[in-house]
């Protein structure tokens, strides 16, 4: 295990995310497409791109919203809220990309973000699984280790 304060654990945690985010919607992008690598790699560095800018926009927002709620925590509704919220946005984003670079209808390139907002529920899923193995907080290395007495 890797332990790492917590900035340096989200920026770790993004690179590595990203990269592998690229390669693998490099290759999702191209079933999808018909195309090849050279046409759909720049699309997925630009999807990528555009989320990370988005994911740090509307969660500056988000919680600056909560902020102003005073919430304690949040609830499966904010959370649910929160998720949707977020790919409803990249969704808007995306779709006049992927019409124009791929010059396909409003219809394909929604298909289009439907597969890939699917394979990212389940990549995200995964990545964190294995993540949260190799990289832990340093009060996570505390807990886990007086878990284990």
């Amino acid at each position: 295990m890797i332990t790492l304060s917590p900035l340096k654990r989200r920026i770790v945690y993004v690179v590595i995310f990203e990269i592998i985010a690229i390669i693998a919607s490099t290759f999702v992008l191209m079933l999808l497409s018909g195309g090849d690598a050279a046409e759909s790699l720049p699309v997925a560095v630009m999807v990528s791109l555009a989320a990370v800018i988005w994911n740090f926009i509307y969660n500056t927002a988000f919680e600056a919203w909560e902020r102003r709620r005073r919430a304690a925590q949040r609830t499966l509704l904010i959370r649910v809220i929160h998720a949707v919220g977020f790919e409803g946005g990249l969704v808007l984003i995306c779709l006049p990309l992927y019409m124009i670079w791929y010059d396909v209808s409003v219809i394909k390139a929604f298909k289009m973000e439907a597969a890939l907002l699917l394979f990212f529920l389940v990549y995200t899923f995964i990545f964190t699984l294995i993540f949260d193995k190799i990289f832990t907080l340093p009060y996570q290395q505390k807990s886990d280790s007086a878990s284990n007495a």
